[in-house]
């Protein structure tokens, strides 16, 4: 059990003892802040000590540090920064973590009448993000590992870890207990032990919602189990229904198959009756048909003996015939000839019309002329009578011999219509004759059509007699099946009713059958929602048992946790405050820290009052606080990037020589691979490794390169030798 709280106390302080690498500063580079316009400032790795005279600067690079990784602090404005007169400032801080360099820059920049941060941007290992002032501080505190909880807008982590002022810490010890145990607390997270009760209480009343709930679901719990017996029964009654429901549908279906069968059985045989009526109409049908033919072949038969009889009694004579050729060629003939004789006279009429014409016109012409075409003289008007006179008597003779040949023409006509006539009746006469020949020649074919009719006429009667003796057998073949149509209406009746009965017997059985699924389907439900609910109430035992357990083992847990991981942080944090106090001051004094965290100061045994302290020896309590908060949290916090580093600002205001002889064993116990110390005594430049002296003229901030540093303009590669430290500055060498 033992071994259990202290795993869990181990997770809780996050206590981690792993060898890992740290953050180192490289270099800083200012541009218009403060009292500097201009700073390039290389900070190698060991003891490094800012020194000059109040107002030099020493402050201002600590300033813009925080600056740089944080931004501005709440309450911090940018004019606390930015350089009077100036529009815009700008920090450049190059570092390593975990030997990867990295490069943060800031800017301030007026805008209107405040000024607010610009250009901000992060480089790691090369690549580089232009963010947000929000966002890079975020990514910083991921960079340093700094834990969730301390990522607040105040710092705290960082200002009692790396970089605190000494008044500030002097501040702490000055508070009251109750105040100054919360900033205890507060850094060393152990707030977060109230959100653990003051989670545990939300969780807890939201557990005891849950429960109400529960209780209220698993109430009709018993209700509906006794409900799903009760279908159960039910659905066992049904199923005996359902059983013979079954047996009595299933004994109406065989009945009403049977009565389907003979039914069936009866249909074929009406079906087979009425067969043999449509056989006895298409056989009387066909008697008929024959009957009727029989009476046109007799029909046929008395016509052809007519003929016979008629053709019997003629007679064709072949002189006749040949006369009556004889004349018809010589019709011919003579109308051939009439033809050409009248074309001849037609010609002769046509001349002489035409003639006639052509002469009319020469004497219109002639009647028209004044002058000789060929003389051009004027002709005589007796010459003109002269020749027309001459055109008058063709004129006249032509029409005379015109009336001549239009007689002649008429009686051509008449000739030739009667010569035509007589010829068509010659013609008639020739056409009767072959015809009276040719019924003649089919004398012998008709008296062979006549034996072929009354050989037809014989089978077509014997056809009719068969026909008639098979329309008299299917008379008596329908006479035995017509007593199955009176069978088949009273099976008709019967099968209604048996089909009646079958569906009735099937909605009984189908509402039987939906009974038990509409029961089975409630009994589901309920078998479901009774599965829900019992799981519902394991739920509720467990939430009873959580419940029972965050209230009397949880919380106490965390009480007693929390008081035992604050006992040990008093007693590791009493241990090293004394063993820093100890090195400070005179072994008359014995240092302690009461439950508060407040110092207590004994002399002798006697507990001295902090206000009668001297200074020197209130700064050696604040100093000797600051570093054991600063070793305490790095212990705890092991894994966080800044423990490697730690700043000193003025930490030994008021010290005697004695007590400044004794910083040189403090510095050298704190173990941290880079120091930077602001002050202004000299005496520390005796224990150092490197001094960077600063001072203002003409009201700008420089900086002095010790005697043993060279100046060299060279860029930042992420590293520095401790032996050959490298600043640029661009307020140049003053002295």
């Amino acid at each position: 059990m033992l071994r259990r709280f202290l795993v869990l106390v181990l997770m809780i302080l996050r206590v981690v003892v792993v060898d890992m690498c740290s953050m180192i500063i490289r270099r800083i580079t200012l541009e218009n802040i403060r009292s500097y316009d201009n700073l390039d400032l290389v900070i190698p790795e060991g003891i490094v000590l800012l020194s000059g005279d109040i107002g030099s600067g020493k402050t201002t690079v600590l300033l813009a540090i925080e600056f740089a990784l944080f931004g501005l602090q709440p309450g911090q404005r940018g004019s606390s920064l930015l350089r009077n007169g100036c529009d815009r400032g700008s920090v450049v801080l190059e570092l390593s973590v975990d030997d990867i360099p990295v490069r943060i820059v800031r800017g301030l920049v007026v805008k209107g009448k405040s000024i607010s941060q610009s250009d901000t941007s992060i480089t790691i290992d090369g690549v580089s993000e232009d963010l947000s002032s929000s966002e890079l501080k975020n990514r910083v505190l991921t960079l340093l590992n700094y834990p969730p909880e301390f990522a607040r807008k105040t710092n705290l982590l960082y200002k009692f870890t790396v970089y605190t002022p000494q008044e500030e810490m002097k501040q702490i010890i000055l508070e009251d207990s109750q105040t100054r145990l919360n900033a205890i607390r507060h850094v060393f997270g152990m707030n977060k032990y109230k959100t653990i009760r003051e989670n545990a209480s939300l969780f807890i009343t939201h557990l005891r919602e849950i429960i109400r709930n529960h209780e209220g679901m698993i109430r009709s719990l018993d209700s509906k189990k006794q409900n799903l017996e009760e279908r159960k029964e039910v659905l066992i009654i049904l199923d005996k229904e359902l059983e013979s429901a079954e047996s009595e549908y299933n004994s109406l279906v065989s009945i009403r198959k049977s009565t389907e069968k003979e039914l069936s059985d009866t249909k074929m045989r009406i079906d087979e009756m009425n067969k043999l009526l449509q056989e006895i109409d298409k056989t009387r049908v066909a008697i008929n048909g024959k009957n009727e033919l029989v009476n046109s072949i007799d029909s046929e038969i008395n016509s052809l003996n007519d003929e016979v009889d008629n053709l019997r009694k003629l007679t064709v004579s072949d002189f006749d015939i040949l006369v009556l050729n004889d004349k018809k060629r010589s019709l011919a003939v003579q109308e051939e000839n009439l033809r050409k004789e009248n074309f001849d006279i037609l010609a002769r009429s046509k001349f002489l019309s035409s003639k006639s014409d052509d002469v009319r016109s020469l004497k219109d012409n002639i009647l028209k002329i004044q002058l000789c075409p060929t003389c051009l003289r004027n002709v005589d008007n007796d010459y003109k009578n002269n020749i027309i006179k001459k055109f008058d008597d063709e004129i006249s003779r032509n029409h005379e011999e015109l009336k001549v040949i239009n007689k002649k023409l008429s009686e051509f006509d008449n000739s030739l219509s009667v010569i035509s006539s007589e010829r068509r009746v010659v013609e008639a006469k020739i056409s009767e004759f072959n015809i009276l020949r040719l019924r003649l020649d089919s004398l012998k074919d008709k008296e062979h059509s006549v034996l072929i009719n009354e050989k037809r006429k014989g089978v077509i009667l014997k056809d009719i007699s068969m026909l008639t003796m098979h329309v008299d057998s299917l008379k008596e073949s329908v006479l035995s099946l017509k007593k199955f149509e009176n069978i088949f209406l009273k099976l008709e009746e019967k099968f209604r009713y048996d089909l009646k009965s079958e569906r009735e017997a099937d909605i009984a059985r189908n509402n039987v059958m939906k009974e038990i699924d509409i029961t089975k389907l409630i009994i589901g439900e309920l078998d479901g929602e009774i599965r829900e609910l019992e799981g519902v109430k394991s739920e509720l035992l467990r939430f009873l048992e959580i419940n029972d357990w965050v209230n009397e083992k949880f919380l106490e847990l965390v009480a007693f946790t929390e008081r035992s991981v604050l006992l040990r942080l008093r007693e590791e944090f009493s241990k090293i405050f004394s063993t820093w106090f100890n090195l400070l001051v005179p072994e008359v004094f014995s240092i302690s820290l009461d439950d508060d965290f407040t110092p207590v100061v004994y002399q002798q045994d006697f507990q001295l009052d902090y206000s009668y302290l001297s200074g020197g020896e209130r700064t050696a309590i604040a100093l000797a606080y600051r570093l054991a908060l600063n070793k305490t949290i790095n212990s705890l916090l092991s894994d966080i990037k800044t423990k490697d580093l730690v700043i000193l600002d003025e930490p030994t205001d008021g010290f005697s020589e004695q007590q400044l002889d004794k910083m040189r064993d403090v510095l050298q116990d704190l173990g941290v691979k880079q120091l930077i110390i602001v002050s202004h005594e000299q005496k520390f430049e005796s224990f150092v490794e490197h001094v960077i002296r600063l001072h203002k003229d003409k009201g700008s901030s420089r900086v002095f390169l010790p005697e043993e540093s060279s100046l060299v303009d060279d860029s930042f590669d992420g590293s520095v030798d401790d032996s050959d430290v490298h600043y640029n500055f661009g307020g140049g060498l003053d002295g």
